[in-house]
């Protein structure tokens, strides 16, 4: 009976682990619209404006240029097309927005609101590195 139940579990592990690849797609596109998100507020207001007025950035100062980065480099990432050369730019903006914005404030993420900038730079990081996954457009230009 016990031989049985370890096959099972074996079985259970190796469906779940089965999965991997396709969990990486849906890592990328829940990161990507949570991006995407960020970089409207900036540029269109939506689905609130910026603090602490509700309004957008200029678009040629650095928030500006960010939202773009963030609203297009997010929909690349989120379509999975050029993932890994968008994904890279974004890691970069993103370890830019922490040192320049986040850092001077406190050593501590937590202190200095950087955390989401930090985790943005490495998951970014990552997908540059293991690109996009199966469910993706670049998955697709591959066959």
């Amino acid at each position: 009976m016990e031989n049985g139940s370890n096959k099972k579990e074996l079985t259970l592990v190796a469906r779940w682990q089965a999965w991997s690849p396709y969990l990486h797609s849906v890592l990328r596109i829940v990161a990507a619209i949570m991006f995407i998100l960020v970089g409207t507020m900036k540029l269109f207001a939506f689905p609130i404006g910026m603090p602490p007025n509700g309004g957008t950035a200029s678009l040629l100062s650095q928030i500006g240029i960010g939202g773009i980065l963030e609203t297009f480099g997010g929909i690349l990432i989120l379509l999975g097309l050029f993932t890994r050369p968008a994904a890279f730019i974004l890691a970069g903006e993103m370890a830019v927005a922490y040192f320049q914005f986040h850092f001077p404030q406190n050593v501590w993420p937590v202190v200095n609101g950087g955390i989401s900038a930090v985790l943005y730079c490495f998951v970014w990081l990552y997908f540059s590195a293991a690109g996009a996954g199966p469910w993706s457009l670049d998955a697709k230009r591959k066959k």
